[in-house]
């Protein structure tokens, strides 16, 4: 796979959930804190004001987005000074791919397209962790049209389900979360972020070697061959490198094996050997020794427990490759 589908293959959980809802004025609703899990919201009809734990009220205009990568909690309402519904909604209170409410009312309608994804917090790659706890995606004319494109037709799904519309919904809704990524990458480069994940991804040198990374782990990769690949010599490409993910070359390069193979020992029952020749270890014992020095316990321990309880790398305590603080809002 190419890098950006690598990251969400590697920690999307489970089936997404989404809903077409209706708000008629005057309206407030809390979404919880959802840990795990990431959250979008698209305005269909109307407008309403995105309301964050902290700071102003956000207008949000018809084809707006809103993403909320980690899950954190905000509250939606068609005024700044409605009242907020309480209890919190639940978007995983449902157990449906989809559906479609109306709530009660005479006043304006804001109609509104809401969804989640669950995501484990023990494969995550820092170009996520990076991400600001609210992105705002508003809607400009000649800007985004994918993400237009799939919103509307997922919004036609929903309303209107035919003869095959599981299989729709699920593969719309994973477009969707890869089209709010590729947008917030182009609003990230607007920004001139030159040290983020979005630089490292716009920038063919270092594209070109976490290409040949994440499409092939097992190959025997240097940083003079990575170097090679990315079109520059070996010491410039590794202070490029460096300087965009945040890690060496190969202190990635071993990051991602591992991960993938932590990935794999949780996912299926292929045997250590072949996991360690697919991640690029020429013996069952280097790969069980460094295993063991990233996660903390030996890969058939791992794989016998079925999730970490205090792996270092995957608990998320350890050394991550280019994890950076998130921003606490980024609107465009």
């Amino acid at each position: 796979m190419d890098m950006l589908s690598d990251v969400i293959a590697s920690m999307r959980m489970g089936v997404p959930r989404s809903a077409r809802v209706e708000w008629p004025a005057p309206w407030g609703q809390r979404f919880p804190s959802a840990p795990g899990s990431a959250g979008f919201q698209v305005v269909l009809q109307g407008s309403c004001w995105a309301i964050p734990p902290e700071g102003e009220p956000i207008p949000i205009g018809t084809g707006d987005v809103l993403f909320f990568p980690h899950g954190h909690g905000y509250a939606l309402a068609d005024s700044p000074t409605s009242p907020i519904a309480e209890p919190d909604c639940d978007p995983y209170a449902h157990a449906e791919l989809f559906s479609s409410t109306s709530m009660e009312g005479t006043g304006p309608v804001t109609v509104m397209l809401c969804g989640g994804y669950q995501l484990d917090s023990n494969r995550a790659h820092p170009l996520l962790r990076g991400l600001p706890e609210m992105i705002h995606l508003p809607a400009r004319l000649g800007h985004n049209a994918e993400l237009r494109a799939a919103v509307e037709q997922l919004g036609k799904e929903i309303d209107d389900p035919r003869p095959g519309a599981d299989m729709v919904v699920s593969a719309l809704l994973d477009m969707l979360l890869l089209y709010i990524l590729r947008a917030w990458f182009d609003v990230s480069m607007e920004h001139c972020k030159v040290d983020s994940w979005a630089a490292a991804l716009a920038d063919p040198a270092i594209s070109a070697a976490l290409d040949g990374i994440h499409r092939d782990p097992a190959h025997p990769w240097t940083v003079e061959s990575l170097g090679r690949r990315a079109g520059l010599s070996r010491a410039a490409f590794s202070r490029r490198f460096t300087q965009f993910v945040g890690q060496p070359p190969l202190t990635y390069l071993t990051w991602w094996r591992l991960g993938t193979a932590a990935r794999m020992l949780h996912d299926s029952d292929t045997a250590l050997s072949k996991i360690a020749a697919a991640v690029g270890y020429g013996s069952e014992f280097a790969f069980a020794n460094a295993f063991k020095r990233e996660y903390g316990m030996a890969p058939g321990k791992y794989r016998r427990l079925g999730c970490p309880p205090s792996g270092r790398t995957a608990a998320g305590t350890g050394p991550t490759p280019g994890s950076r603080n998130p921003e606490p809002l980024l609107t465009s």
